[in-house]
């Protein structure tokens, strides 16, 4: 259950990133309250998550599910760059979560 609600809160994470994307500096209500939401469910199931996992485990694989997934959503929403060096760096971000779940 533990590692349900640590993807759970890296998707959180990636959907709070984007609420903060589209506010634009907080100016819009409700991107900016869905950023509040998310943020507060993502840190709710990572803190459930550390009760069972190694803390340092879980903050690097909550992390990288925000990172790889907020810069995937920026390639196919926002238009950044989709060059294959970024792609490859994302991929061993991914690899990376991949490997720590594995060993925990």
């Amino acid at each position: 259950m533990a590692w349900i609600c640590l993807i759970i809160a890296g998707f959180a994470e990636v959907g709070g990133v984007l609420s903060m994307k589209l506010s634009e500096g907080f100016k819009k209500l409700i991107p900016s309250l869905s950023c509040i939401v998310f943020g507060a469910i993502s840190f709710y199931l990572l803190s459930l998550s550390v009760k069972t996992l190694p803390v340092g485990t879980a903050y690097a694989i909550w992390t990288g599910i925000g990172s790889a997934g907020s810069v995937l959503v920026g390639m196919l929403f926002f238009n950044e760059s989709k060059d294959r060096i970024r792609i490859l760096l994302i991929s061993g971000i991914i690899i990376s979560i991949a490997g720590l779940k594995l060993v925990s």
